[in-house]
């Protein structure tokens, strides 16, 4: 008999983009349909976040847009960032740094270029146990043979080496594309996970290359490499979670001659997940994959058995074609949602 209903808790997004002012206004309030109720929210913002009062201002809008909603916060990886700032942070409640190699996504021109001079930053994060989440490229150079296609598989040994040096300080290698990190996170040890997108379960190189609203950094990959992704959700191993990396921008901004990089998922995670999983055959792994891995990564407190849970019906969905809003300026923009206009098979009731 297949299954028409499923309740699983709400769900932990280890990964997203909420910006700021009026888009951050318009989105924001979207998580309410979306079934997640734990936003791990990544801080390149203009100007990036750096600071914990920037972190703690930050989350406070964030709160009053999304009362329900657990916002975790980040801060974003700089040479002004020092060990002491860390301490202050970790008692303040900040949960992360986030590393960006310079240039490689969406305003990432603050990105480092070597990790050697964090190791200062590095170690006190590990005396306080925060995490160090690493956007998992380098830049492409054509003269070093590097491109979209293998910028994630060629920035590995980093990840190995950060590891090695910092045993015990927790590393997340977001939203991966390859099997290269899939098997690089598999050999790892403990305190390495790795959190997988929406998007990237679902897309292959043929989906975005010349389609805008897939396009996306790092950029989807071959068909053995989304096989990677789906075979470790499937398997339900404890170090792979959900990271939606859900990053709106303004349609006029994708549809363009040099269109912005990223895939805007959070108004429907759930339903888009339900929908995918089922796909290939991994329904039965959702409440895993985006309710309990993640969480006992990030070491958050059990669920009570009181908490809310999100309802998923067996019914057909029409993702909407546009989100639409009032910008900072007073023009009337939109955003469009991964798989605009397309049928789900899973809704989430209100």
């Amino acid at each position: 008999m297949s299954i028409t209903t499923l309740s699983v808790p709400l769900a932990d997004d280890f990964h997203t983009h909420l910006r700021q002012g009026a888009l951050m206004r318009a989105v924001t309030p979207l998580l309410k349909t979306s079934g997640v109720a734990t936003a791990y929210v990544m801080p390149n913002l203009k100007p990036p976040v750096t600071t914990t009062e920037q972190a703690l201002a930050y989350k406070a809008e964030l709160e009053a847009l999304a009362p329900n909603v657990n916002f975790l916060m980040t801060l974003y990886l700089t040479p002004e960032l020092t060990p002491e700032e860390i301490r202050k942070a970790a008692k303040a409640g900040v949960a992360g740094v986030k590393s960006y190699p310079r240039g490689v996504t969406t305003n990432s021109d603050s990105g480092i270029e070597s990790y050697t001079a964090y190791y200062e930053v590095f170690r006190a994060m590990e005396e306080v146990d925060m995490v160090l989440n690493l956007h998992g490229e380098i830049p492409s150079d054509a003269e070093e043979g590097v491109c979209v296609m293998n910028a994630e598989e060629r920035f590995l040994k980093h990840l190995e080496q950060l590891h090695r040096d910092f045993p015990n300080l927790r590393i997340v290698l977001e939203h991966a594309t390859t099997k290269a990190a899939v098997d690089m996170v598999k050999s790892l040890g403990a305190t390495v996970g790795c959190s997988i997108t929406v998007h990237h379960l679902s897309l292959i190189v043929d989906d975005w290359a010349g389609q805008c609203h897939h396009f996306c950094k790092p950029v989807a990959k071959y068909p053995h490499d989304r096989e990677a992704l789906r075979a470790i959700v499937k398997e339900g191993h404890p170090r792979f979670f959900l990271g939606t990396d859900s990053a709106p921008h303004p349609r006029h901004t994708k549809e363009s001659s040099t269109a912005v990089a990223g895939v805007f998922t959070t108004p429907l995670v759930l339903p888009y997940l339900a929908t995918i999983l089922e796909s290939f055959g991994a329904l039965d792994k959702l409440q895993t994959f985006a309710c309990e891995n993640g969480r006992a990564f990030y070491k958050l407190p059990t669920r009570a058995s009181t908490a809310p849970v999100a309802t998923l019906f067996k019914q057909e969905y029409v993702v909407p074609k546009e989100y639409t809003y009032t910008d900072d300026e007073g023009h009337e923009r939109s955003v469009v949602p991964f798989l605009a206009g397309k049928k789900l098979a899973w809704t989430l009731k209100a």
